[in-house]
């Protein structure tokens, strides 16, 4: 158990890092002000691909880049260790460790109330990681072939919905991108082939697919979210469909569970992690960063330019 909870907090971290340094190396090649001034003469002007390049050629950026690998290799491994209701809710808690980061390296003031939901969700960690009973060990076969069909397939509906949608497009991308990273934390769970490692088993198991294209979709869904609309309703949607969806998963199917008498603890904890993680996404330390990300990442993927008013 704490192997899966020291791992789960390195990803967490890991991906606050990359979140920082990427928004850092995309300050070094555009100043957030002048995007901004950008923006408001054509709501259709988008970096062009070589100011893309260049960001991702910093290095900031690259570091980050590496940091992101080490929070997606945390993220499988925990999700083989410990509950996915736990897991999965510490990894979200990366917005803690990103509005602390923003504030020391990119100079955003925290509110009050960022301070308080940061202090809810750290201590609603501490509870969930009390009340955690034994992760699951149990699954059904079908349960590989499920997951390598519902990757693609919220993927191929968050795309529809971005596509057809005029309003509230962020909330809804942002939320179908973390369901699709449950996906992942659930075929991370199931896979078979890593221990022992067998490679004739690994490469054999659809969840191994269904991980990769989970990873991948769930990346390119919350890019496009964070660039169609509130980046604040982006992230609190992710933090909302990354936890409920697998944590109800493990216990429903996996045989996660809590120790005995803490369920109601765990439950109660596990609200006030989530809800913490929703009020802390529209902190202007976490707006920061993934605006700058956002605004440097390649365009022209056919979906309706950013709502007039939204940053």
């Amino acid at each position: 158990m704490t192997a899966g909870i020291v791992i789960a907090v390195i990803g967490s971290l890991a991906f606050a890092a990359a979140a920082v340094l990427q928004a850092l190396g995309a300050e070094q090649v555009a100043q957030r002000a002048a995007i901004r001034e950008e923006r408001r003469r054509s709501a259709a002007a988008h970096p062009s691909l070589r100011s893309t390049a260049a960001t991702m050629l910093t290095v900031p950026f690259l570091i980050g880049f590496v940091f992101d690998i080490i929070g997606f290799v945390a993220t499988i491994a925990s999700a083989r260790l410990i509950p996915l209701f736990l897991s999965q809710t510490i990894i979200s808690a990366r917005l803690v460790a990103t509005a602390l980061l923003a504030m020391v390296f990119l100079k955003v003031g925290l509110t009050l109330r960022d301070w308080i939901s940061g202090a809810v969700i750290v201590l609603s960690l501490v509870l969930l990681a009390v009340s955690a009973g034994r992760e699951g060990v149990e699954h059904t076969s079908w349960m590989h072939w499920a997951v390598l069909v519902a990757g693609p397939a919220l993927i191929a509906l968050g795309v529809i919905m971005m596509r057809r949608l005029r309003t509230h497009i962020a909330a809804v991308t942002g939320l179908i991108a973390g369901a699709v990273f449950g996906v992942m934390a659930v075929a991370s769970r199931i896979l078979d082939g890593l221990d022992p490692l067998d490679l004739s088993v690994l490469f054999t198991d659809p969840a191994l697919y269904a991980l990769l294209l989970s990873g991948i979709g769930g990346f390119y869904l919350f890019t496009v979210a964070l660039q169609t609309g509130s980046v604040n309703a982006a992230a609190a949607a992710l933090v909302v469909g990354q936890t409920v969806l697998p944590g109800a998963v493990g216990i429903a199917f996996l045989g996660d569970v809590t120790r005995a008498g803490w369920g109601p603890v765990a439950i109660v904890a596990f609200v006030a992690a989530v809800l913490g993680g929703v009020v802390l996404s529209s902190s202007g330390a976490v707006t920061a960063v993934e605006t700058a990300d956002a605004a440097n990442a390649p365009r022209g993927y056919g979906h309706p330019p950013r709502e007039a008013g939204h940053r």
